[in-house]
């Protein structure tokens, strides 16, 4: 038997990610598992340089956070609160993959569910893919989703009926 008890949906807030929350929605009901909504702030601080530190930096990256924290609550909606266990979960990195791992070892995750934007070979080629990243070095098993989904989740009522 599977037991689930903590799933991990890394977001960006992108359409995938949007997708691939509804299925850690549906998971996590099925399993009676803690859904963890993590977002992955920039580090601007990585980004920009320590030069410009003193000047900027602390207050555009509180900015960062704090937009980012207001984003995922908004995510997060009312059903999810009252049925599910929620926690969300803002950390700010320079590498996404890299944060996702480690907040998925550290919180003993037993699922991650993150959405793929599927570019290119060649886009894929100079950006790279954070979804692949954590395949390659997540602790448990890694389930992408992609945008438009193939019609995977269907209502409570259709699920019944289709059982009969």
């Amino acid at each position: 038997m599977i037991a689930l008890k903590h799933i991990l949906v890394a977001t960006d807030f992108s359409e995938p990610s949007a997708a691939a929350l509804e299925y850690g929605r549906h998971f996590a009901r099925a399993f009676g598992a803690t859904l963890h909504v993590l977002h992955i702030a920039e580090n601007v601080i990585a980004r920009f340089g320590a030069e410009a530190y003193p000047m900027i930096l602390p207050d555009l990256q509180r900015d960062v956070e704090e937009a980012a924290e207001k984003r995922l609550a908004a995510t997060i909606d009312d059903d999810d609160r009252r049925t599910l266990t929620v926690v969300p979960v803002v950390r700010t990195s320079a590498v996404p993959a890299a944060a996702i791992v480690e907040y998925a070892a550290q919180a003993r995750v037993d699922l991650i569910i993150m959405g793929t934007h599927g570019r290119g070979a060649v886009a894929h080629l100079f950006v790279g893919s954070v979804a692949e990243r954590v395949v390659r070095a997540a602790p448990c098993p890694v389930l992408t989703v992609h945008h438009p989904e193939r019609e995977f989740i269907a209502p409570d009522a259709l699920v019944a009926v289709a059982r009969q």
